[in-house]
């Protein structure tokens, strides 16, 4: 290989220096004279132009609709260990993923011994529910922290439905048909699958492992789905009714005007990065080596 080819001989700049997310579309990433360029004749939210990519400082790329790749530019990103995720409007869809392959294990490894230990599991438990309910919990019984969940959720999504004046008549969803459930229902799913994929962004720029949850046991996604339950109360819901509204003024479809909702406020809320900061909190050993402090 020859030596400053695309700018392979360079070292990594660790990820702990490095800048988060850089969100990219309607363009094509490509490299010329070894550096990262992603040209758009713009409709998106960056102007038409030519950008050189700051590969070496960014811990990952989010490229969005109408977006293409190139060969080196693959290559170049994976020397870097900077990762590219494909993903829809705002990350309100998350299509791949190649592995981030971080510098470092300590996300990973924090993950593993929280998981492993019944006790400490349940302590992480404990502070995503406090996250979630905005305070202390002190039941240590996950079915009594579920069972609360459960109360609470019904009473929010009342409280959502009577803030954007939508007629709410409870919870309910047919896999089979979701086509046949109304309105308000409809947008609760689309919301939640926004809100997945954008817990899948923030956990693949971490290096964490998707599949060890804390409150969720059964799925292959059941940490995203724990992340993604941290904005269950709030965005989500918000998301969900605002788009239920919306419809049934315009009767537009409800999956387009929910999808637009969620990437509008994926932004104003900050929620990846809000999402990253949560994941660092539960999981990731602090400077001294402890591990972050958790609920009481």
């Amino acid at each position: 290989m020859l030596l400053g080819r695309l700018g392979l001989e360079k070292a990594r700049i660790p990820h702990a220096d490095r800048h988060g997310l850089v969100w990219l579309d309607r363009g094509r990433l490509e490299v010329e004279d070894g550096c990262l360029r992603f040209v758009t004749a713009g409709g998106g939210d960056l102007a038409p132009g030519d950008y050189q990519i700051p590969h070496q400082a960014i811990s990952i790329i989010l490229l969005g609709p109408g977006s293409s790749v190139t060969h080196d530019a693959l290559r170049l990103l994976a020397r870097h260990g900077c990762a590219l995720v494909a993903i829809g409007e705002a990350a309100v869809r998350f299509y791949t993923a190649p592995p981030l392959m971080p510098d470092s294990s300590a996300v990973a490894r924090a993950q593993v011994m929280l998981w492993a230990d019944p006790k400490s599991r349940m302590e992480v438990a404990r502070a995503m529910y406090a996250i979630r309910f905005g305070e202390i919990v002190r039941t240590r019984d996950i079915d009594v922290l579920r069972g609360q969940e459960g109360a609470r959720i019904k009473r929010s999504y009342q409280l959502a439905a009577e803030q954007h004046g939508i007629s709410w008549h409870g919870r309910h969803s047919d896999h089979a048909n979701p086509n046949v459930e109304d309105l308000p229902n409809q947008a609760l799913n689309h919301a939640a699958s926004a809100m997945r994929a954008a817990a899948c962004v923030a956990v693949a720029a971490l290096g964490a492992i998707p599949q060890l949850g804390f409150v969720h046991e059964d799925s292959g996604q059941s940490f995203v789905l724990d992340i993604a339950d941290l904005f269950r109360h709030d965005v989500t819901l918000d998301i969900a009714f605002g788009a239920a509204k919306d419809a049934m003024k315009s009767g537009d479809s409800i999956e387009r005007l929910t999808r637009q909702r969620a990437a509008k406020l994926f932004r104003q809320c900050s929620v990846i990065p809000s999402m990253i900061d949560k994941i660092k909190f539960l999981i990731v050993p602090d400077k001294d080596g402890g591990e972050t402090e958790k609920a009481d």
